[in-house]
């Protein structure tokens, strides 16, 4: 196997990566594939919970991209597009799992009552992801997530880490905005009550 050197100061900047890429420069879709790599990865992670899938989607959405860079358009950041791309990559193999006993990706849940308020939550004064994590919380933060059912990490995920609004969260999921909001809201209070322990212990040693 030839070992073909890529030098990645060929694309200095987010135009001139395009420009390339649009000219099918191999050299461009490696830049990319190394520049953007992990941040569509940890989106990938984030809502399939397995490393063999999310590596699909990985791969799914750098094939994509670069066979249909001549329809980016430059309205939104390259990163944005790549972002959405590998959403709906995952999306797509999320509803392909028929053998999982959770809820719909596209059932309605329009209800909520008091089964669904966890027992135990620590009396905080902040939400989690508005937190500036350190490290080790942000590993226990990613792993509380990865727990979520899947319709609640999705929305959790496009919502609270990706940035989308609820109505674009809710038409990826091909769901009310109204269910987008009863999703997130029981993903709050069941990461809150997963959380709850870990901070229980941080907090409880101090005087």
């Amino acid at each position: 196997m030839s070992n073909l050197h890529i030098d990645f100061d060929l694309y200095p900047d987010e135009a001139s990566l395009i420009q390339g890429l649009k000219k099918g420069d191999r050299h461009a879709c490696a830049c990319m594939l190394k520049k953007y790599a992990p941040r569509v990865y940890a989106i990938a992670i984030r809502m399939m919970r397995d490393q063999d899938e999310a590596e699909e989607v990985l791969q799914e959405t750098f094939i994509s991209a670069c066979q249909h860079i001549q329809k980016f358009e430059g309205r939104s950041a390259l990163g944005t597009w790549l972002h959405r791309i590998a959403t709906n990559a995952a999306l797509m193999r999320l509803r392909k799992q028929k053998n999982k006993k959770e809820v719909s990706l596209d059932a309605p849940l329009e209800t909520f009552d008091g089964d669904d308020i966890p027992r135990q939550i620590e009396d905080w004064t902040y939400f989690p992801a508005d937190l500036s994590l350190n490290s080790e919380l942000r590993d226990v933060l990613e792993q509380a997530i990865r727990q979520l059912p899947d319709s609640l990490r999705t929305v959790f995920t496009l919502r609270e880490i990706e940035g989308y609004n609820t109505a674009e969260t809710a038409a990826m999921l091909n769901i009310s905005v109204s269910a987008a909001k009863v999703r997130l809201h029981r993903a709050r209070l069941q990461l809150r009550e997963t959380l709850t322990p870990y901070f229980s212990e941080r907090t409880g040693g101090q005087s």
